[in-house]
């Protein structure tokens, strides 16, 4: 099993790696625009590093649970991991600098990336442990086909709902009806409520490939490269009429995302598994503490930001300006180059933990 768990945690440290990168530019103003995100429908490269990671979620989940007895003992283990991962969210969300180092409340983000890995995590280990998966890919076509009636036909507040930015849209309607002040915007959030019914799926569709990998099939990458290649060619047909958009986590969105997903890690399993070229060590570090690395390179990315050097200058401007910033290169360039030094010191820091042993779970 090496092999195959090597794989998941070069795919795993990767997808971390690249949440680091799209999350630290040096200016939010100078960016590549593929490491931005879309601006509503459709996606660019950056639109998959989330999903890719909730993907991988239900991928090791077969792994950590493939043999797991459904008791007490594993459905609390599940619920603990969960709400650690939402509690590290919450935190990131309120915490500020000022005493007592919690935002006033109104302020305070209640969903987050982190929740929601803890709430996904959550649905698709106790699915995965009491459903075969024949029932699962019937509960993946009901959340993904119910998300879209629920978004294509339930009226808003008597308008017809829409898929664009709008109120009458309806994951975002019930965002701001049930968050009101406590969403990423004022209208919306991209890890909002109802959007978290399709992410489930993400991951129930990262078991099955955990199931390929874990079979006595002989052609893994062959079968992976086709699932990827049918979800790719489904998902961008049902953007006709349910836009890719990962704001909204739209069904399409989900097989589009998970498409691309299978199309890396049959590469990554083709290379490693089969014709055992040694590479990808770095992510594979990464993806050993994964969890921990995301955190800590929010949290003090998020302190970069609020310690302040003078009035106007926070100590993530004074660094960017003073070490990045040249006549000589494009501020496009000045602003990746911040983001891949952050990324070289995260992935030292996860070399040093791996190398020492230390594999902090969350």
């Amino acid at each position: 099993m090496k092999n195959r768990i090597l794989s998941v945690d070069i795919f795993r440290g990767m997808t971390i790696v690249l949440m680091i990168l799209v999350n630290t530019p040096g200016t939010w103003a100078n960016v590549f625009p593929p490491l931005l995100h879309a601006k509503w429908h459709g996606y660019t490269p950056t639109d998959l590093v989330f999903p890719f990671f909730l993907f991988i979620v239900g991928t090791s989940i077969v792994f950590a649970y493939q043999n797991k007895a459904t008791s007490v003992a594993t459905y609390k283990k599940i619920g603990i991991r969960s709400l650690k991962l939402i509690g590290l969210g919450l935190f990131l969300g309120a915490f500020t600098i000022s005493f007592p180092f919690i935002k006033d409340f109104a302020e305070i983000r209640f969903p987050g990336v982190l929740q929601r890995i803890g709430v996904v995590f959550f649905f698709a280990a106790v699915l995965f442990l009491n459903l075969d998966w024949r029932r699962l890919i019937w509960v993946s076509i009901v959340l993904l086909v119910g998300y879209w009636l629920l978004m294509a036909f339930v009226p808003v507040v008597g308008e017809a709902s829409t898929f664009e930015r709008a109120p009458n849209n309806l994951a975002n309607w019930l965002d701001v009806k049930i968050f009101g002040t406590h969403n990423y915007k004022p209208d919306y959030d991209p890890e909002g409520l109802l959007s978290t019914i399709p992410s489930i799926v993400s991951s129930l569709l990262g078991i099955f490939t955990g199931l390929v990998l874990t079979s006595k099939q002989q052609k893994k990458a062959t079968i992976l490269f086709g699932l990827g290649g049918s979800f790719l060619i489904v998902g961008h047909l049902w953007d006709f009429i349910f836009p890719i958009n990962k704001a909204l986590w739209t069904s399409s969105f989900v097989l589009v995302t998970a498409g691309w997903a299978n199309i890396v890690l049959a590469l990554i399993y083709y290379l490693t598994d089969i014709k055992k070229i040694q590479f990808g060590s770095v992510f594979r570090y990464a993806g050993a503490n994964a969890i921990v690395v995301y955190f800590l390179s929010s949290f003090v990315s998020k302190l970069f930001y609020l310690i302040q050097v003078d009035a106007d200058t926070s100590l993530h401007g004074w660094l960017f300006d003073t070490i990045y910033v040249h006549d000589f290169m494009s501020m496009e360039l000045s602003s990746l180059l911040y983001g891949l030094s952050v990324v070289a010191f995260y992935c030292l820091l996860a070399y040093v933990l791996y190398k020492r042993k230390i594999f902090i779970k969350v």
